[in-house]
């Protein structure tokens, strides 16, 4: 995990270095969020071996800066207990578009020594609204990805749809292209609601092109609650 540590000294040094400027605008503000799934599904693969797992995080934002960690439990069918996520970035506007560019590094507790499967991607992202309908897409980049494969693009498209209040519709495809593995497209759609200000639920469809049982289709529910 050293490099979990650098990653989050890097990250924090950035942060701490914006904080200042930002904090004289506004006062940073801290979020927080818990949620059970019933398949931790990323990118069209089951992360939990199709089986129901806990999940949560924290967010600090301060002005356009921002940075935060998650945590989910996975099952790889080894030693690996869970999933820590650190990232941080910076979005801003422009000529009507919400921008993000960020950077995400993906940490395993207790992987085999062998496996490699801790990686860093960089971000950049953009999204519009257009009433009730957003459209985006999201470039994510690795030098050294998730096990066997160095380096990694992962494109997608996505749109998002508030036909009501509390309720959004939404879906993405992406294709992760990779250096060893084969390449894949992924896909998924499925609806939120809102049960309080603090309190949703999502049911979604995920699917690739892949014919292996943990990409195979699925359906996913996830409770969330955030504070």
């Amino acid at each position: 995990m050293r490099l979990a540590f650098a990653f989050a000294a890097a990250i924090a040094a950035l942060f701490a270095a914006a904080v200042p400027a930002a904090a004289r605008a506004q006062s940073p503000e801290i979020a927080w969020n818990i949620a059970a799934t019933s398949d931790y599904v990323f990118r069209g693969a089951s992360q939990s071996n199709e089986d129901p797992t806990l999940q949560g995080g924290v967010d600090l934002t301060a002005g356009s800066f921002y940075a935060g960690a998650w945590a989910s439990g996975v099952d790889f069918g080894d030693d690996t207990d869970a999933e820590f996520d650190l990232y941080g970035g910076f979005r801003t506007e422009a000529a009507g578009f919400a921008l993000d560019f960020g950077v995400v590094g993906y940490f395993y507790v207790n992987a085999p020594d062998a496996s490699d499967y801790d990686y860093v991607e960089f971000k950049a992202a953009a999204s519009r609204a257009i009433g009730p309908v957003t459209f985006g897409a999201a470039l994510y980049w690795s030098p050294d990805f998730y096990g066997l494969d160095e380096e990694a693009t992962y494109v997608e498209a996505n749109a998002a749809f508030t036909p009501a209040d509390k309720w959004t519709i939404s879906g993405a495809v992406g294709h992760q292209a990779l250096d060893f593995s084969d390449d894949y497209t992924t896909w998924n759609a499925g609806v939120a609601y809102a049960l309080t200000d603090n309190v949703a639920v999502d049911v979604r469809y995920h699917d690739t092109d892949v014919d292996v049982p943990i990409y195979d289709g699925r359906v996913a529910a996830t409770l969330k609650f955030t504070f």
